[in-house]
């Protein structure tokens, strides 16, 4: 007998099979000659689905969605060079008499 290469099933596929294995019409057996995969398979595919089932509606305590995370120091860091170079320019700039005193 030869074996089979391995296949990748696509979620609305598992979906479909999971769901007909919960409704209970039919039994594994059936399922899996139907759609042409183990019934080890469908078994798990339905108590993942189950699991899963839950989190489709939310939960009660819902987290929050991760806020990026900005480096504080990094942003004070940029702000400092920028204010240095402002300062340093605007001197020169002085002094060469191409910047009026007052802005």
């Amino acid at each position: 007998m030869t074996r089979r290469p391995r296949r990748n099933h696509t979620p609305v596929f598992k979906a479909k099979v999971a769901l007909a294995a919960i409704k209970g019409e039919k039994t594994l057996a059936e399922l899996a000659q139907q759609f042409d995969v183990h019934a080890n398979q469908i078994t798990q595919w339905r108590s993942q689905l189950l699991e899963g089932a839950a989190d489709v509606f939310g939960s009660e305590t819902r987290a929050e969605p991760p806020v990026s995370a900005v480096d504080v120091k990094t942003l004070h860091a940029k702000i400092g060079q920028l204010t240095l170079e402002d300062d340093f320019l605007e001197g020169a700039l002085s002094k060469a008499g191409l910047l009026s005193a007052k802005r």
